[in-house]
């Protein structure tokens, strides 16, 4: 056991879950629900609702951490893992990063290394209900490690890139990589 402690430097803990968002919440019902990935892998897909439901599901515990200073705890969450999505995707050797898309013109980065953990998942549930809308459902990237602005809300598309292409937040001045310990809000 780590004697590291659970809350990082400069985080507030909550009991709730704070909405943040670009300014609109796009309504994605499960029917009209679609992943995509594309780019350097050799098995593109275009996943619905029933597809992404048919891959093995699993539950795992999480904290999450936002930039806006606020930790919660004991968060858990259903769906599949990106374990699992990248063993059907088959990034290529050179695909190094990854750019996830939502449905409100949202775009982030992420490192190919940091997705590949073992605690990230591609969640439809948050603590027995349904992703709601507000917190990015049907479907969105759970990334603990890293601050939650890097686990997009409302995702449709996955690249996968040999070099990196920083999202709408990192152009605009966050932290490339976002770790919440190291507190990598600004760049």
């Amino acid at each position: 056991m780590s004697d590291k402690p659970r809350l990082p430097p400069g985080q507030n803990l909550t009991a709730k879950f704070p909405v943040l968002d670009l300014g609109q919440q796009p309504a994605i019902s499960q029917a009209d629900f679609r992943l995509t990935a594309s780019g350097l892998i050799e098995n593109p897909i275009d996943w619905g609702w029933d597809d992404f439901q048919a891959q093995p599901q699993v539950n795992f515990t999480t904290d999450i951490h936002c930039v806006t200073t606020w930790s919660r705890f004991d968060n858990d969450w259903a769906g599949v893992s990106a374990k699992h999505f990248l063993s059907v995707v088959k990034p290529l050797a050179e695909a190094k990063f990854m750019v996830f898309h939502s449905h409100d013109g949202y775009t982030t980065n992420l490192p190919l290394s940091a997705f590949d953990d073992d605690d990230v998942i591609l969640a439809h549930t948050w603590n027995g209900e349904p992703m709601s809308r507000e917190h990015g459902g049907p479907v969105r990237p759970i990334i603990p490690k890293l601050y939650l602005w890097k686990s997009a809300k409302w995702v449709k598309h996955i690249t996968f890139l040999k070099d990196d292409a920083p999202g709408y937040w990192e152009v605009r001045g966050y932290h490339n990589h976002g770790d919440p310990w190291k507190e990598e809000r600004f760049g």
